[in-house]
């Protein structure tokens, strides 16, 4: 009897020291340095925590109450353009003022325990469900600042739709497995052609939204597809097609990669300094809370970001087990800005020309921040502002143009999810959680003035590498770089 009491009295201990570990180990990595710290041009890049089980801090959706909204920065007031939609997540502007916005959720990851885990955090953070797959029409017609119309106007051949886009009579929509066409009329309040599919794309995954940007000239789409992981760990045959950016051309049906090593891109955008692509990009998890940086970023033709072996250029995750490419600690670019670790950066927009949101927000990009799920103390919710130099160049910290979506007591009223330009000149938030769409402008301010295209002539062809690239271009060909002081 002694020796079965002496078994009992060592499992309750080993079962107390497990409870314990568990314990200990569910706390996490909470954040040691400040969000300023981690954004900007030179964000702070602290010494990588690597997690067994990530750290979780997720904010409890539970909507907005009748009369409440964002908290609205200085100078800018927010109202209600549409609400009652189930999930909705990108907002798209047509030519005419019409706004299309997609109803939509992710599929399930899977059965792996993995996979169960993230259905959980996915049900908890509000996301979770079957996906509603439609496109709704809203139309301000009496240009209140409140959409009197909203209509379904397409669910036929939708799965999981993100992104949108509309040229010459054709509306474009992304599943998470295929980019489609529709014949579609502006000011037609039903799609009623058959789609067309121009190209397959690789299915959901860890990242389903498949976001896209028609060229101005109307005859490329560029396409961002996720990584179906957090940093290959399913195999690096599961990645194929992914994290990365792809050119379409409408008018050929080609398509290539234009864009590499990014984890899971979303918002895309053209700058109106120079019109070259610029986009948002999330990056890896289970580094601790203040890695790794969310990023703001240009992306030109070939460019690679490095993931999943490398972040902000020149910093190696050793967890990786697949063999890095020959020569990509050689290749891989520095992103631009960094937005700040676990922000979930979503939809993004520059000033246009037009705009309602004063003098203070004239020159820069709008990004949705939709919040982290696996940060101490949590980060994003909100909606920013980052300011550009004349030379088309991020400066300065985010600042808050919607804030007050968490309340301070674990929870979140809802979650920001896109960005888009009404007719108007406002700026149109999509909020998925609570279902509603903010619109957000400032009060008397005339429409702003385009940003100025920077003009110059292109760099002369170099024939070989050698020595300081300035002997070879001269020091009037590095415009964007500032002299020193």
């Amino acid at each position: 009897m002694q020796i079965v009491k002496k078994i009992l009295i060592a499992l309750l201990v080993i079962l107390l020291l497990l409870a314990g570990l568990l314990w200990w180990l569910s706390q996490g990595n909470p954040a040691e340095l400040s969000m300023d710290a981690v954004s900007g041009t030179e964000p702070t890049l602290a010494e990588p925590k690597e997690e067994i089980l990530p750290t979780v801090k997720i904010a409890t959706p539970v909507g907005w109450a009748e009369g409440e909204a964002p908290s609205p920065a200085e100078g800018l007031a927010v109202g209600r353009f549409a609400e009652g939609l189930e999930h909705p997540r990108i907002l798209y502007t047509l030519p005419n003022g019409d706004v299309l916005v997609t109803l939509t959720r992710g599929p399930r990851l899977g059965d792996s325990l993995a996979d169960k885990i993230g259905d959980w955090l996915m049900e908890m953070a509000g996301a979770s469900g079957p996906s509603p797959n439609k496109l709704v029409l809203l139309r301000d017609a009496d240009g209140d600042g409140v959409a009197e119309l909203n209509k379904i106007i397409l669910e036929k051949g939708l799965s999981h739709p993100s992104g949108i886009g509309w040229h010459d009579g054709t509306l474009y929509v992304a599943n998470d497995d295929a980019l489609l066409a529709f014949p579609y009329a502006l000011g037609d309040e039903v799609v009623t052609g058959e789609p067309k599919k121009l190209m397959d794309l690789p299915a959901a995954g860890n990242h389903w939204m498949r976001n896209f940007a028609i060229s101005p000239d109307g005859k490329r789409l560029y396409v961002a597809v996720g990584s179906a992981s957090n940093i290959g760990e399913r195999g690096m045959e599961a990645e194929q097609g992914r994290a990365m950016i792809w050119e379409y051309n409408l008018e050929t049906g080609r398509r290539r990669p234009f864009a590499t090593g990014l984890r899971n891109a979303n918002g895309l955008d053209w700058s109106p300094w120079t019109g070259e692509l610029w986009t948002v990009v999330n990056e890896r998890d289970m580094l601790g809370s203040d890695l790794v940086p969310d990023y703001l970023t240009n992306v030109p033709v070939g460019a690679s970001y490095g993931w999943p072996w490398i972040y902000w250029k020149d910093n190696y995750d050793l967890r990786v087990d697949a063999p890095i490419p020959a020569y990509l600690g050689e290749y891989a670019r520095k992103p631009e800005y960094a937005l700040g670790p676990h922000v979930a950066a979503l939809g993004m927009v520059f000033t246009q020309e037009g705009h309602l949101m004063g003098d203070n927000f004239a020159s820069g990009a709008f990004i949705a921040r939709h919040g982290s799920w696996n940060r101490k103390p949590p980060s994003g919710y909100d909606v920013v502002y980052v300011a550009f130099d004349d030379k088309g160049n991020p400066e300065g910290q985010p600042v808050s143009v919607l804030g007050s979506f968490l309340d301070g007591e674990g929870n979140t009223r809802g979650r920001p999810t896109w960005v888009q330009w009404a007719g108007d000149g406002s700026l149109l938030v999509s909020d998925d959680t609570a279902g509603i769409v903010w619109r957000v402008f400032a009060p008397g301010a005339e429409p702003g003035a385009g940003i100025a295209r920077i003009e110059g002539k292109s760099l002369r062809p170099q024939r070989e590498l050698r020595g300081d690239p300035r002997a070879s271009f001269g020091e009037e060909d590095y415009a964007r770089i500032e002299p020193a002081q």
